[in-house]
């Protein structure tokens, strides 16, 4: 077997257990009245359940994994990480495995956006977003909550304070050449984690 090869069921390996770690997670259910007194896990705790296992494993895979790999000279985590046969960036990782999560039927959607994203596609995307990213930045202990509405249906979203847990999330932001903010620091806000729920009637 070639160290590509390994390189490669590494990463499959990584992508599936973080999977299966949120999805397990997303079994947990709720409902809500027509008067909006909920019955069950009211959406708030289900978002801060899953932003406590999304925020967790992320910190491992930053911290125990990108970080320790690079600093032996096993292998490195690159933006172009697919055709390098590298590692992917933190963020990269989480974005792929709300992808793994978005293909299911339940309808939970996680994101990462920021008031300074490298591209557009990260920005936020509706005011609500915009709101909690400047809410978070200034209070980040406190996620910015609501209910938005899409189309007929009703969604319960929050948006927590993502923060740069590692020396490899600032250089990435401080040096990448189409970041326009380059002078985050450890510990720093980069943006936010919005987690969307559906409120099932």
């Amino acid at each position: 077997m070639t160290r590509v090869w390994s390189r490669k069921n590494f990463l499959r390996a990584l992508f599936l257990l973080f999977a299966v770690i949120v999805l397990n997670s997303s079994f947990l259910t709720f409902s809500e009245t027509a008067d909006r007194s909920l019955k069950g896990i009211p959406p708030r705790t289900v978002a801060d359940y899953l932003q406590a296992v999304i925020e967790a494993d992320r910190q491992v895979y930053t911290t125990r994994i990108v970080q320790r790999m690079q600093n032996q000279g096993i292998v490195l985590a690159t933006e172009d990480w697919e055709a390098r046969h590298a590692l992917p960036l933190p963020a990269q990782f989480l974005m792929e495995s709300a992808r793994l999560v978005a293909e299911r039927e339940e309808g939970i959607r996680y994101r990462l956006t920021s008031l300074w994203p490298i591209y557009r596609r990260n920005a936020p995307v509706t005011n609500f977003e915009k709101k909690g990213l400047e809410a978070v930045l200034m209070s980040p202990d406190e996620p910015y909550t609501g209910v938005i509405k899409s189309g007929k249906k009703q969604f319960f979203q929050a948006i927590y304070a993502d923060r740069a847990v590692s020396e490899t999330c600032v250089e990435c932001h401080n040096t990448h050449p189409m970041s326009p903010k380059r002078d985050f620091q450890k510990g720093d806000v980069l943006g936010g984690l919005i987690i969307t729920i559906p409120l099932q009637h």
